[in-house]
């Protein structure tokens, strides 16, 4: 399973952007999809992920408020909105997912990583 993410970019403090993240492959089923991001000299951190259970997200603190994550089931997508942008949010955002991929005759758990996007915020 391959995931793209998408819509990073270069915004001005007090923008919004809004990533996307696309699953493609033998897909059985996805049962949770993520975001992450690493800050330059830091850490990766989760930011938020959402389950196919439909239980509510749970935001890092540090985007509480600010950032809203969704999906499309159809589409095997989530998406990333990100509001009232700071330049502490500046990093490369990342998604992963987890499920089931059809191989051969078999439904083999699968958790993926897709390649980073780049979000500059300037101050």
């Amino acid at each position: 399973v391959q995931l793209q993410a998408s819509g990073g970019g270069l915004v001005q403090a007090g923008g919004s952007l809004r990533l996307s993240c696309a699953a493609s492959g033998s897909i059985f089923s996805i049962s949770s999809m993520g975001w992450y991001r690493q800050a330059p000299g830091k850490e990766q951190r989760e930011l938020v992920a959402i389950s196919a259970n439909a239980s509510s997200p749970i935001y890092a603190d540090s985007v509480k408020g600010r950032f809203t994550i969704s999906g499309d089931n159809g589409k095997n997508t989530v998406y990333l909105q990100m509001n009232s942008l700071k330049a502490e949010d500046t990093a490369v955002y990342s998604c992963n997912a987890a499920g089931l991929e059809v191989v051969g005759t078999k439904r083999i758990i699968f958790r993926s990583w897709g390649r980073g996007t780049l979000v500059t915020v300037s101050s």
